[in-house]
């Protein structure tokens, strides 16, 4: 891989204050636009089962926005098709206008030689059929989703489905109870963005490009991990994406910055709040230890006696720091901290305020604190609690 000469020379603090501005918090976020302008912002907002305060995709606007009603975050993603469903980071939700940016993609399936689940002759044109009769439907509506209680192990009618929605002939329109509800893109897809007709180097650039203002500045392998594309696709198209190379101190790797975010140094306000395992400011977890220095790892698929800081620990940030971790519960109308470990006293008002602020979003009237990891710090913070709480 050859790279331009460097045009910036960035701190490890210059870098880490791009990458909070670029997603959404440092500084002012244009809150008139919402939900939708979050999603816009950052690109894609990834899904996950795990609901605890509330699920992923639910976290990450509020965790910018502050107590955004969650009917109006699920409305701002399905109503109106502002948005669709399809694989990115992970399973993401993307921006409907970046519809043909994942031609790519959707071409990578249509050739895929071997899959995981066997087809069954004549479903996928059943499938196709009947939802242009019927209109969005879940694979439950469709005539089934799994053959067993086996979580792999899925019917021939959501194999079919599943199959049709990696190659663009459905779409995910949204989530009813956590169920996909499927529908034509034909339908779904406003009609100037339904077409494959960009080649793979147009995609891959705009995608490209899109990683590099999301994070404000990263390296190959962080621009490579924001929509799970190869090292060698970033490579082919970087030189041409727009983005500008850059040195990072103590990062040891060439690295690509955005040069409107190197325009305007970063200034404003720090946000204070829990954030998602899943949240794209810390879901890479190489990348937040370079600019954190924070080991982040999501423990909820690691046996109970194996867990260290617990089952969905939330990390606090406050003052553009990663401050701690909350593995959150709910009782009731009580928010528990079942547990909470926090970087020193400094780190108590913003974990009381975080705390407070969370539970009122999810009307909760108190918050309940069980472990916590310097007992030294029970009696400050549970003080500050209760000033909060009135």
């Amino acid at each position: 891989m050859t790279t331009s000469r460097p045009i910036a020379e960035l701190s490890a603090d210059e870098a880490r204050r791009l990458a909070l501005r670029a997603q959404g918090f440092l500084g002012a976020l244009d809150r008139r636009s919402g939900v939708r302008g979050v999603l816009r912002h950052l690109g894609a907002v990834q899904l996950d089962t795990i609901s605890v305060l509330a699920r992923s995709h639910e976290l990450i606007p509020y965790a910018r926005l502050g107590a955004v009603g969650r009917r109006t975050v699920e409305d701002a993603y399905w109503k109106d098709t502002h948005a669709f469903e399809y694989w990115s980071h992970a399973a993401c939700i993307l921006p409907i206008e970046e519809w043909p940016h994942f031609a790519f993609r959707r071409r990578g399936y249509r050739s895929r030689p071997q899959w995981n689940h066997e087809l069954p002759d004549g479903v996928y044109d059943q499938v196709v059929k009947q939802l242009r009769a019927e209109g969005p439907l879940t694979a439950t509506e469709l005539g089934g989703a799994k053959r067993t209680s086996e979580w792999w192990d899925w019917s021939g009618t959501k194999v079919a489905v599943e199959r049709a929605l990696m190659y663009g002939e459905v779409v995910c329109v949204e989530r009813r109870g956590w169920k996909r509800v499927y529908d034509l893109a034909e339908r779904a897809v406003p009609g100037h963005l339904l077409h494959d007709e960009l080649d793979d180097t147009e995609c891959l650039r705009r995608l490209v490009r899109l990683a590099g203002e999301a994070l404000g500045v990263g390296t190959r392998a962080d621009i490579a991990d924001y929509h799970r594309l190869k090292g060698e696709q970033v490579d082919a198209v970087i030189a041409d994406s727009g983005l500008v190379p850059v040195t990072v101190e103590g990062w040891g790797k060439p690295a690509w910055a955005d040069p409107a975010a190197l325009a305007t140094p970063p200034r404003g306000r720090h946000r204070t709040t829990l954030l998602s395992p899943f949240d794209s400011l810390i879901w890479e977890r190489a990348r937040t230890e370079r600019i954190f220095g924070f080991t982040h790892r999501l423990e909820a698929y690691v046996p109970k006696p194996k867990r260290i800081h617990g089952y969905f620990a939330m990390p606090l940030l406050a003052g553009g720091r990663l401050i701690g971790r909350v593995d959150p519960a709910r009782e009731g109308r009580t928010l528990v901290a079942r547990q909470i470990s926090l970087e020193g006293p400094k780190a108590v008002a913003p974990a009381a305020q975080a705390l407070v602020e969370a539970a009122s979003w999810v009307d909760c009237t108190d918050v309940r604190l069980e472990r916590v990891e310097a007992p030294e710090l029970r009696e400050p913070l549970t003080a500050e609690l209760a000033r909060l709480l009135g």
